[in-house]
């Protein structure tokens, strides 16, 4: 039931595109914008390719939108979460804070792939990394989880310690003092790691409410 609603929502969200074409991607776009691609057979039989464009940091109103390109000309757009129709299934298109985690074509019949991201993009460059150098590739994704909870460990008592500190908590529930006191610069530094293991990981589409953030996503 919820999901069925959360799809209505989406649907409601989609707008008709003006058709104007889809720009190139460039080099200095890797982290704020996202494009991906899906080539599927249309009704005529010929191939077609939808993409889905992204700024990560918002349009010119700030708002994040996924724009729906067909055979690089825009039909729709949303803002996110996202379900565009498409040949076939459906376009579900989500974000988290540190870039997209769902891109993926969900058929009539329930099945479901990701997009594949454009070979200029970061996401592009990651799935490349992936490809050539799976061993590499599998050991920088650990690392990244890694350096997560650690921050989770670590990051979640001190914070709970600064809000128990808040006066109006304090004198009704008391205050907590973290088994963790640590030196500014570390946190700092553990703070800066987060940011890039949380961004290593947007780049693959790989998303865990605990671990990417998902206690501050809102999602409508």
């Amino acid at each position: 039931m919820l999901e069925d609603w959360k799809r209505r929502r989406a649907a409601k969200r989609v707008k008709p595109g003006d058709g104007h074409p889809l720009k190139r991607f460039r080099w200095w776009q890797q982290l704020s914008r996202a494009l991906f691609h899906l080539t599927l057979p249309g009704d005529s039989g010929q191939r077609e390719v939808w993409s889905v464009d992204v700024k990560l940091w918002g349009d010119s109103d700030g708002e994040v939108v996924a724009h729906l390109y067909r055979n690089g000309v825009q039909t729709a757009r949303s803002k996110l979460p996202a379900e565009f129709p498409v040949t076939g299934g459906t376009v579900q298109v989500a974000a988290s804070s540190y870039g997209l985690r769902r891109c993926h074509y969900v058929t009539e019949g329930g099945s479901e792939r990701q997009l594949v991201p454009d070979a200029a993009s970061a996401e592009g460059r990651r799935a490349r990394l992936e490809r050539e150098r799976p061993g590499l590739s599998r050991f920088i994704g650990f690392v990244s989880v890694v350096v997560l909870l650690v921050a989770l460990v670590l990051g979640v008592p001190q914070l709970v310690e600064q809000i128990s500190q808040i006066p109006p908590v304090a004198e009704n529930v008391g205050t907590f003092t973290s088994p963790f006191q640590l030196p500014g610069w570390f946190n700092v530094s553990l703070v800066i790691a987060t940011l890039v293991a949380s961004t290593e990981r947007a780049l693959r589409l790989r998303y865990h409410w605990l671990l990417d953030g998902g206690l501050f996503d809102g999602e409508e």
